[in-house]
């Protein structure tokens, strides 16, 4: 199905350039690596990643699965998703001030003589927010990736060919979405990802932060009638 392969495809780069960010913020830290490309993962973050790939995921696929494979619109998988994308958005939006330009701003601090400029204590402290963030806003987009590519793309496909969609297609990225993931992969080469140990990944809806908040896993929010009965005879 054309739209979920090249959704996959487009995880594989996502996954990538939010290691880089965390390489990137590391390197911030450490005073090194150029500030100007903060804004640079801003735009692929917000353009690449968001309007256009999270875009089609929310205006293509999902309204798809309502129209065709008897998902619920407003719970399950659907509202899971969505969540979880608004919710990615709001730590990218608090990163926003720390990559738009130099990390940190000045703080007020106890004795300054005995620590240097308040600017420079600002300075750090904006730096290790930065790679807070972007280390809390990485796992969560690992996470929503591997629930994706684990549960969510391969129902999805299964389903919707079982509903008589035998194919899906998404709108072509603009010249700005090109733009955005051409510097993602810039950004890949100049940051390389690094292992995060406090990482978790995995496949199923165990990994999903919402299974058993707003989503019931496959059976209770994927499963029609005609495989629930599939499964009764089976079990007799």
């Amino acid at each position: 199905m054309k739209l979920v392969d090249e959704l996959r495809a487009e995880h594989v780069l996502i996954e990538q350039v939010v290691g880089s960010l965390r390489s990137y913020s590391a390197a911030r830290l450490a005073g090194e690596g150029d500030p100007a490309d903060g804004a640079a993962f801003l735009r692929f973050f917000r353009l690449y990643s968001g309007a256009f790939h999270h875009g089609r995921e929310e205006e293509d696929l999902l309204p798809a699965l309502v129209k065709h494979a008897e998902i619920r619109a407003n719970s399950g998988p659907v509202i899971s998703i969505l969540l979880q994308h608004r919710e990615m958005e709001k730590v990218l939006e608090r990163m926003v001030p720390l990559l738009e330009g130099e990390p940190g701003t000045p703080v007020t601090v106890g004795t300054v003589g005995t620590v240097g400029t308040a600017g420079a204590v600002g300075a750090v402290a904006g730096s290790r927010e930065l790679l807070d963030l972007a280390t809390t806003y990485a796992r969560s987009l690992w996470l929503h990736i591997d629930a994706e590519n684990t549960v969510l793309l391969p129902e999805s496909e299964e389903r919707l060919r079982h509903s008589g969609v035998p194919d899906l297609s998404g709108r072509g990225a603009t010249v700005e979405e090109l733009a955005a993931r051409a510097e993602g992969e810039r950004l890949v080469s100049a940051y390389p990802p690094k292992f995060d140990p406090g990482a978790v990944r995995g496949e199923g809806c165990a990994v999903c932060p919402s299974h058993g908040v707003t989503c019931e896993g496959v059976e209770r929010e994927w499963w029609t009638d005609w495989e629930w009965e599939a499964f009764g005879r089976a079990s007799e």
